[in-house]
């Protein structure tokens, strides 16, 4: 642990953590399904307001990558973060005003169901389930790897065993999350979750303003000084400067986090929550305030960082600044720290503990919805509500164990190609398959499988040449070069290869094919731009 908050702290903040992890569990166990009920299991019955389902939305997008990663990149690299965390919410921006609405429409309980709303078929089920634990396990890797890394900082130890220890516990209790609380349950934690996030967050954005006499100029040119690299901090170009094509490079990574980010499962699943249109419109807008709000707190927080302490220091803590917005909210406390303060920070690190459990909980419980519904239920014409859910609750385990060992085994290694893998695989497969589907009459079984295959191929055949991989000190493999890609993600190529695929696939399927789907999409047309027909099945 860091000087400043040593013995106290983290009695208090084992304390919180074990409090939390209690209170978490006990909410799942009270507000879970209590009878076979899928409809309750996969979406809590759409019984969640406007507002609730709007802050359970924003928590499950904002994710511990989220918080740690974003605020890491603003500390080290400024100007270039801010416009990363700007993107977050242009993506969420995106998917209120593009999909939401036919999502909810088209959807049931799981992405595979909005696809095949159009195209019945086990072949489009499967292949969705597949994508979407594509999409989600490196995502999950990185935030259960993350915990026994963050709690080694917090709690001032630096075991290996230790660390994998905390990992194998918060991971089982992840699992439980997802398989005894369901939809309802989860939401629940996301809700208290980013309440916490964001009340904490907003205090030491206010801590570190006070410091610099509320002037938010004072602050940026502070940060731009201890920098490193002078005014060039304000200025685009810092994050990239390393890269053959920093412009091009740049608008790739922007891209993909636009594209890709709002589009993963665990996030659109929050959309088939929703009992109305309106009621998702009016989700998505909250959802959209509090990740604008998040946004500003963590701009506010990461320059604090770098103005209070150095970029120098943040680097030298974790060469890719995970730990900024630790020490940024521990430097706005100034040398004295009071009791009021040694509290606060303890409520930061919880809620910093509790994004890592609702967020893993959250992808857990897409995967186990996907594999459950669209591949195992799928394959029985009448399944029992009980034996689906039965299906379900072991599918969480089946995702959460392997999960587990993975991480256990990536933990030493830096894992922020598996986080880009993710948004990559959102953007270039999960993204353009959700758009032809919901939008384009012409499109075939054929086109929606070679745009989810076709584009996440071509992400896994692409991302081992970035230098996140390999070619840098700071990569995952920093003692080997293989890196021939010259990005640092592949949107830039694989996010028009997904649209292209689609459209070949399509265009290939032959001239009856199109128009067969063309007279089936116009069947079901107003029921997912409109929601003219009341879901169901």
């Amino acid at each position: 642990m860091t000087d400043g908050f040593s013995g106290n702290a983290q009695a208090m903040s084992l304390v919180a953590f074990s409090a939390i992890a209690t209170v978490t569990l006990l909410l799942c166990v009270m507000t879970g399904p209590d009878r076979d009920d899928l409809d309750e299991f996969y979406t809590g019955y759409g019984s969640l307001s406007p507002l609730r389902n709007g802050l359970a939305i924003a928590g499950d997008y904002i994710s511990a990558a989220s918080v740690l990663g974003t605020g890491g990149v603003i500390a080290l690299c400024g100007y270039d973060g801010v416009v990363l965390a700007l993107s977050t919410a242009l993506s969420l921006m995106l998917l209120m005003f593009l999909l939401a609405e036919p999502l909810r429409n088209a959807g049931r309980f799981t992405m595979g169901d909005a696809l095949a709303r159009r195209m019945p078929g086990r072949a489009v089920r499967i292949t969705a389930c597949a994508v979407t634990i594509a999409a989600l396990l490196p995502l999950m890797l990185v935030q259960l790897a993350g915990t026994g890394q963050l709690l080694a900082f917090i709690l001032g130890f630096s075991g290996d065993s230790l660390k994998t220890g905390c990992i194998i516990g918060l991971g089982a209790l992840m699992i439980s999350y997802a398989a005894i609380g369901g939809m309802k349950g989860t939401a629940l934690i996301q809700i208290l979750k980013i309440v916490m996030l964001l009340g904490s967050g907003a205090v030491v954005a206010v801590l570190i303003l006070r410091r610099f006499d509320w002037d938010p100029g004072a602050l940026f040119h502070a940060a731009a000084a201890r920098s490193g690299v002078g005014s060039a901090f304000l200025h685009s170009g810092v994050e990239f400067a390393g890269s053959p094509n920093p412009r091009l490079d740049m608008i790739s990574s922007e891209l993909t986090v636009v594209i890709g980010g709002a589009c993963l499962p665990h996030v659109t699943m929050r959309m088939y929550t929703a009992s109305s249109a309106r009621q998702v419109r009016r989700s998505m807008s909250w959802a959209v305030s509090m990740v604008v709000l998040f946004v500003l707190i963590m701009t506010v927080v990461g320059f604090g960082a770098t103005a209070l302490i150095g970029r120098a220091a943040i680097a030298q803590a974790d060469p890719r600044g995970n730990t900024a917005y630790l020490l940024g909210s521990r430097a706005a406390f100034g040398p004295d720290v009071s009791t009021a303060e040694t509290f606060l920070f303890t409520t930061i690190t919880t809620a910093i503990f509790l994004t890592l459990l609702a967020s893993v909980a959250g992808m857990i419980l897409a995967c186990a919805n996907s594999l459950a519904h669209d591949v195992f239920a799928a394959r029985v014409r009448e399944m029992s509500a009980r034996r689906e859910m039965g299906l379900a609750r072991a599918s969480a385990l089946a995702v959460g164990v392997p999960a587990i060992l993975l991480a256990t085994l990536v933990q030493h290694i830096s894992l922020q190609p598996l986080v880009t893998l993710s948004f990559c695989l959102g953007a270039s497969a999960i993204a353009p398959a959700l758009v032809y589907s919901l939008f384009w009459r012409r499109y075939t079984r054929a086109g929606l499988l070679c745009t989810l295959i076709g584009g996440t191929l071509a992400v896994l055949l692409l991302m081992p040449g970035t230098n996140l991989v390999s070619g840098s000190p700071v990569s995952a493999f920093p003692d080997a070069d293989f890196n021939w890609f010259p990005f640092t993600t592949t949107g830039l190529v694989t996010i028009p290869l997904g649209f292209l695929f689609g459209w070949l696939g399509t265009v290939l399927s032959g001239r009856r094919a199109s128009e067969e789907q063309r007279h089936q999409y116009e069947a079901v047309e107003g029921w997912i731009l409109a929601g003219a027909v009341r879901r169901g099945g």
